[in-house]
């Protein structure tokens, strides 16, 4: 027992939440591999997804710190979607504390293959410059996708980075480095805003997220050190491994 989590758990977590940051660094996404491996250890699935966001959070701040740090935000969307994000997620958190412990546990096994798929099969995004578009068109497309992205982070999570970027610089005219850092921005939000409910809830197990999140931190400070072009050929791998594992210990939980 370390900080009174048993050493099993932690020998689970902590390697699956650092490789969650390494892939988040170097493809995104890593939401694929965290909160699976708080399920795989046995976690109960409200635990899993609240303890999911204090460990995120963690390693959120660093990359966020790091874009705000090189100026890629535009600061003009900040306040707007940090209040929305923050208003989403907490209605978000709410609406899964709701849900039966076991009919949350099987939605999230349901659902996860599913987001898997779609997040490695966004389209490529490149430098090029975006389609100009009005300013009060990218204040709409950002203050919605904050509102209803934000729901669903707190809800669940797992791509809600990806779905945000895809936004941004689709309907929401920026360029994908400006567009990496609101989304850093408003994906730290909206972790935030969940992770108060969760912990005023009794829901998230602090030991465990803060030893995990010190895993996801230094995943993402090597992530982003690495220059790896293929990266989503690399993690793909890593999240079929893991999701699997995943459905095998449900499926042997059903049979008893």
């Amino acid at each position: 027992m370390i900080l009174g989590i048993p050493l099993q758990t932690l020998l689970i977590t902590v390697p699956l939440v650092f490789l969650s940051g390494l892939m988040d660094a170097i493809a995104g996404g890593g939401g694929l591999i965290s909160l699976p491996a708080y399920l795989l250890a046995g976690v109960p699935a409200h635990q899993a997804v609240a303890t999911n966001k204090l460990s995120s959070t963690m390693g959120l701040t660093v990359s966020t710190g790091r874009y705000l740090g090189r100026g890629y935000v535009d600061r003009g969307l900040v306040l707007p979607t940090v209040i929305l994000s923050v208003t989403g997620a907490a209605v978000g958190a709410r609406l899964n504390l709701l849900i039966p412990e076991q009919v949350m546990e099987y939605f999230l096994v349901a659902v996860l293959p599913i987001i898997a798929f779609v997040v490695f099969k966004k389209r490529s995004l490149d430098e090029t410059a975006p389609k100009p578009v009005s300013r009060t068109r990218q204040l709409t497309v950002a203050a919605v996708a904050a509102l209803l992205l934000g729901m669903y982070d707190g809800f669940y999570g797992p791509g809600t980075g990806t779905f945000l970027l895809l936004v941004l610089t689709g309907p929401g005219g920026l360029d994908v480095r400006t567009a990496s850092g609101n989304v850093k921005v408003m994906n730290l939000s909206s972790n935030l805003g969940s992770l108060i409910v969760y912990l005023f809830s009794g829901q998230t197990i602090v030991p465990l997220g803060l030893i995990s999140g010190l895993a996801a931190i230094l995943g993402q400070y090597i992530g982003s050190g690495l220059v790896i072009k293929s990266g989503v050929r690399i993690v793909r791998p890593i999240v079929l491994v893991v999701l699997s594992l995943l459905l095998l210990r449900i499926l042997i939980n059903l049979l008893g």
